[in-house]
């Protein structure tokens, strides 16, 4: 049995949960609505003010779709009540970001400007310290802010030499040393 699967997901209070035929999945909470269609070998079920998913068989498909419906009903449930994010840092000497209505703006060193457009259900916040331009990418799709983040960080990633370009908040970059040089004599 599936440790992540068979634990429960407790419903926080002014969230709602309704399953319909399929499989289909609506969660409503304070942030917004999320849906989800999933494997109709999963039996998914609600008593007690928990969540509880279960399979039929012991295949290996099955045993693999089991903590993963477990996880994206749970990723579901905590983004509608508290929301995702995730923070992105832009080092880099005249780099810098924008807000363009909705969407963002990004100078890193192109010979062009990279627009992001706005996106339903992500929300982006920019600060600046130091030489380094935070960026914090908010919604409730957790899913969706790591495509965003991933395709903003793919823009310019971090170079290895000066560490110049996107890094996660937390990410570490290894740095390779630079030309030595002829040998003193």
């Amino acid at each position: 049995m599936s440790r992540i699967g068979k634990a429960a997901i407790t419903i926080p209070s002014g969230v709602t949960v309704k399953i319909s035929d399929g499989n289909h999945v609506s969660v409503k909470g304070s942030k917004g609505e999320l849906s989800k269609t999933f494997h109709p070998d999963m039996k998914i079920s609600i008593d007690n003010g928990s969540i509880k998913v279960e399979r039929a068989t012991d295949t290996k498909e099955e045993r693999a779709l089991h903590g993963l419906t477990r996880t994206l009903l749970n990723n579901m449930i905590v983004g509608v009540s508290t929301g995702y994010t995730k923070q992105l840092d832009l080092v880099g000497t005249g780099y810098k970001i924008v807000p363009k209505g909705k969407g963002i703006e990004i100078s890193c060193g192109y010979s062009h400007p990279v627009v992001i457009e706005p996106i339903d259900g992500i929300t982006f916040e920019i600060a600046a310290e130091k030489g380094i331009v935070h960026l914090k990418v908010s919604g409730i799709d957790k899913e969706q802010i790591g495509q965003v983040s991933a395709d903003i960080r793919a823009i310019r990633p971090p170079e290895p030499y000066k560490g110049k370009g996107f890094r996660y908040a937390n990410e570490v970059i290894i740095k390779k040393l630079g030309k030595a040089g002829k040998a003193a004599k």
